[in-house]
């Protein structure tokens, strides 16, 4: 494994994150997320990502207990807030009342005193800005949240929080959107902003929700149990479903092949590559998964080959920043 400092701080992170969106309670039973977390720690993974919507909460339970037993200072613990987790108004959002009663459910549920980095799981424009941060820099100043970070936001509004972050004496350190080989929207706005105000991304999806490690074929039904079965992360994975870039996509194995990787190895190595990325998110459903997807640590790619691939997906790659995974 190799480790990365996380935006401009002194938090280092494992360069391979372990995340729980879609398997831990809800996709693979408790024993098969126990597994998953095991060879993850085997692996040398010390960061692990959740939230605390995920599986109705659950995931964040799950996390904690297979967590349980560890050296909680070899661990980076990150999870999230926005989504609802209850019933009532408040239950939802970047009000302080939802950050503060969210971040102690958390601790329970994660069964720790910390929290390494609390994000903000999406911008909540009904919200002032200064509400949210205010929040947040209190949970640092209280010692539950070591650093804060966000997801899905935009460029100007991570300018904006990084900006209110250092002016209350905190830091805003982080930023976890989706980005592949097939989802570059980040590039021409975010990377540049984040670059200037210290953040560092940590991705999701870096295999695309699977469709990058080329088990899903232009012509053929997806496998069944697959993600693309899945009515979850369907709605994610459905852009990515067309015979074009199914097609492209299998055009990626011979790279994969003269490189020596597997499929999802280039995928997650090429997000790696991107000097401003501190992690990208594995999620898994068997040990084999976290086995084959951490070999992508500390792999180089050439100039030469990250043009190939270029040439390989050519006009399928998305790249209108005005897109985000906002829904």
């Amino acid at each position: 494994m190799e480790y990365r400092r996380l935006g401009r701080s002194g938090l280092t992170i494992s360069e391979i994150a372990y995340g729980n969106w879609l398997t831990h309670g809800g996709q693979v039973e408790e024993d098969a997320a126990q597994a998953c977390v095991r060879a993850a720690l085997d692996a040398g993974i010390t960061t692990f990502d959740t939230a605390d919507v995920y599986a109705g909460t659950r995931a964040e339970s799950v996390l904690g207990r297979a967590l349980a037993g560890q050296r909680r200072e070899g661990l980076e613990v990150f999870t999230k807030v926005y989504w609802p987790t209850g019933p009532g108004p408040n239950d939802r959002g970047l009000g302080r009342k939802h950050i503060q009663e969210s971040c102690e459910a958390s601790l329970r549920r994660l069964q720790t005193d910390h929290i390494d980095l609390y994000q903000a799981h999406r911008y909540d424009e009904t919200v002032p800005l200064e509400e949210t941060m205010t929040a947040f820099a209190d949970l640092v100043r209280a010692g539950k949240v070591l650093y804060i970070g966000v997801s899905e936001w935009r460029a100007e509004e991570i300018a904006a929080g990084a900006a209110l972050a250092r002016d209350l004496g905190v830091q805003l350190i982080s930023s976890q959107p989706q980005y592949s080989m097939l989802w570059r929207v980040i590039e021409d706005e975010v990377v540049p902003t984040s670059q200037r105000e210290g953040v560092s991304q940590i991705v999701w999806s870096p295999l695309a929700q699977g469709v990058l490690t080329g088990k899903y074929r232009p012509g053929e039904q997806p496998p069944e149990g697959s993600r693309a079965t899945d009515p979850e992360a369907g709605r994610f994975i459905r852009r990515f479903m067309t015979d074009d870039v199914l097609t492209r996509v299998q055009q990626l194995r011979p790279v994969a092949d003269d490189l020596g990787l597997s499929m999802a190895q280039l995928a997650v190595a090429w997000v790696l590559q991107n000097e401003n990325v501190a992690a990208a998110i594995i999620g898994a459903t068997r040990p084999e998964q976290v086995h084959d997807n951490v070999k992508a640590a500390g792999v180089r790619l050439e100039a030469d080959v990250l043009a190939r691939i270029d040439e390989v997906l050519g006009d399928v790659v998305e790249r209108d920043p005005a897109k985000t995974a906002r829904g």
